[in-house]
């Protein structure tokens, strides 16, 4: 049987030095911690457990390398068990085991190995000994650090380093039970060079250590996925009493002023579902390589700069990546096959609280816009990577990422919320939310309370097996309707058939949605004089919403449109977002190959290495 005290007592001390951790002690008690099988760890947690660690780091930049220790504090239900831990390319100099009264030294030993899941390093323990010390640096090129130079940021003149930790490349820079069924509080101390910043998903003290370390602490256990670093040439602005946004200098003011409605955001969320329960909610604009829209480390969302449109069109992310301080962070997935219980709860979240504060009319367009990137999944992907729950057992969980759990989840949620009504629904999801504060779930935890929220006519209603373990979105989906983008289909229509010329086209009210939605219709035949219409009236080709840029220059791909080749070429090699790069390089795969392959040549080292894994098998070689 785990342990929780040591947890909850760590939390209580340590919440004396952050106001409004009160919230947190409730909902840790509420709930027993269990350990869910993880096919994707070699640990063994429901034997030995991480708890607890003390991060003692500095970042060499010369070098490309994390090097220092960690110190695990560990619970123990077998005491001959040993603890395992899972790696992946460190150099492992030395691992050291004892007590609160000292430490002794042992020979380093792995166990396991899987090509992509690392290595299990195996560490034996005497009665007693919950104390487990390893000194370590990363190899170059570890998956889940990203460091970059110079002229790859804005500034131009400082480098940068950023941590990828989801799903599983937490091991490439920590020696931990890499599953998001442990968590585990720490502190951090982290030193670099003069001039550049470091920042941390956790508490940041105020005082640097006499050596010069900045210091960190997260007193709420959060799993591995959700550790966080990024250093460079960063400074902040506050826009709100819970926010600062952490940016380079260049990108700043762009940032706080794009970032202006969070503490509206977190208000309407709380209203919805409970107190916010991390204290902070701060915002890092990270260099334009990330290759995610945004990763919601508690305390720190790491955001992309390509939602930077300068009109807040694009911060429905800001309310995903906030919602997921409740869905995700707050109550996590106990495995990666219940990754929808993290991002199908996320988007439902995330479009109440942009229906709160920007009405129901945006929703439901961006909730049309998800169905047809859900559609497009749908239509390519092997249909057991279309069921919510999914079998991913010897797979990388990043080979299956897709809309699924995202927008499938989402309507899961919202096909419930139709049989049972907001007033019965929000509810529930509150106590959810409470009662496993902190935890890791199950698809079939989840469903065990729904169940109990049903009435047995409505369980038949829902066809709750179709959601969750059948391909595919049931008939009986729910019917999403906007009024403002039905408007724009006949506008559509119109042009493509020549009824409508592109200057007679009223877009004086329109949103990206409404472009994007305009976009997405178009004929994929349409004719390059008819592009060049649309180009000339509209300047497409030179938006700076990256949203409507790309749906554009998917279009010039598919139609030879060669006065956006420039833009597409630029485009590709200045940006590393996942989202974006993976469907240009397809069409452009299909249409000039050769074109494809130059782009990714000269483009590929500054891209991060999850979305260089995904191209590398799009952009064949010849």
């Amino acid at each position: 049987m785990i342990r929780t005290a040591p947890i909850l007592a760590f939390v209580a001390l340590t919440c004396l030095s952050f106001s409004g951790c009160q919230q947190v002690e409730q909902p840790l008690e509420a709930a027993p911690m269990h350990v869910t099988s993880d096919d994707h760890s070699f640990g063994n947690p429901s034997l030995v457990r991480v708890v607890h660690a003390d991060l003692d780091w500095t970042l060499n930049f010369d070098a490309r390398q994390l090097m220092g220790s960690v110190t695990w504090t560990v619970e123990r239900s077998d005491i001959t068990a040993p603890l395992i831990l899972d790696t992946k390319g460190l150099s492992i100099e030395a691992v050291e085991v004892g007590d609160h009264r000292g430490l002794r030294p042992l020979p380093v030993t792995f166990g396991e190995s899987h090509e992509a899941f690392g290595s299990s390093l195996v560490i034996p323990l005497h009665v007693g000994e919950d104390h487990v010390k390893i000194t370590y640096h990363t190899a170059q090129g570890g998956g889940g650090l990203q460091w970059l130079l110079p002229e790859q940021t804005a500034g131009k003149k400082h480098p940068f380093l950023f941590s990828q930790a989801q799903s599983i490349m937490a091991r490439s820079f920590l020696p931990c039970q890499d599953s998001p069924s442990v968590r585990f509080t720490y502190t951090a101390r982290v030193r670099t060079r003069e001039g550049l910043r470091p920042v941390m998903a956790a508490g940041m003290l105020p005082d640097r250590d006499a050596d010069g370390a900045y210091r960190f602490e997260m007193p709420q256990p959060i799993p591995s996925y959700l550790l966080a670093i990024a250093c460079g040439d960063l400074v902040k602005e506050s826009v709100g009493p819970r926010t600062d946004v952490w940016a380079e200098p260049a990108v700043l003011s762009r940032a706080a002023y794009e970032f202006g409605d969070t503490e509206r955001m977190i208000q309407a969320a709380e209203a919805l579902y409970g107190p916010y329960q991390w204290e902070r909610y701060d915002i890092l604009v990270l260099p334009p390589s990330f290759p995610f829209g945004g990763m919601e480390n508690p305390r720190l969302t790491f955001a992309t700069p390509t939602i930077l449109a300068g009109d807040r069109s694009l911060v429905a992310l800001v309310a995903h990546e906030l919602a997921h301080s409740w869905s995700g962070n707050l109550v996590t997935n106990a495995t990666w096959s219940d990754f929808w219980l993290n991002e199908g709860f996320t988007v439902y979240f995330e479009r109440r609280i942009m229906e709160a504060v920007y009405g129901k009319a945006r929703a439901e367009m961006e909730a049309l816009l998800g169905r047809q990137d859900l559609e497009e999944d749908l239509q390519e992907l092997p249909a057991k990577d279309t069921q919510l729950k999914t079998d991913l057992k010897g797979r990388d969980p990043d080979e299956a990422f897709s809309n699924v759990p995202y927008e499938k989840g989402y309507l899961f949620l919202r096909a419930i919320e139709e049989i049972v009504g907001r007033e019965r629904l929000d509810p529930f999801l509150k106590n959810w939310f409470s009662v496993n504060a902190f935890q890791s779930r199950t698809t079939e935890d989840f469903l065990g309370e729904l169940g109990k929220l049903l009435s047995a006519e409505e369980r038949t209603r829902l066809s709750i097996d179709q959601w969750v373990y059948q391909p595919g979105v049931p008939a009986s989906e729910p019917r999403i309707v906007s009024d403002a983008l039905t408007k724009v289909d006949a506008i559509t229509r119109a042009y493509s058939e020549g009824a409508l010329e592109a200057p007679e086209i009223e877009t004086a009210d329109w949103t990206y949605h409404h472009w994007l939605h305009f976009l997405r219709a178009l004929p994929k035949d349409l004719s390059r004089n008819r592009m060049s219409d649309l180009d000339l009236v509209f300047r497409l080709t030179e938006s700076g919403n990256s949203e409507i840029l790309h749906q554009w220059l998917l279009i010039a791909i598919r139609t030879g449109y060669q006065p956006a080749m420039p833009a597409l070429e630029r485009f590709l090699g200045s940006m590393g977002r996942r989202k974006f790069l993976k469907p240009l390089y397809q069409e452009l795969m299909k249409t000039d190959p050769d074109a494809a392959r130059r782009i990714y040549t000269s483009a590929r080292s500054s891209y991060h290495s999850m979305a260089q894994a995904t191209l590398d098998d799009i952009v064949v070689p010849r």
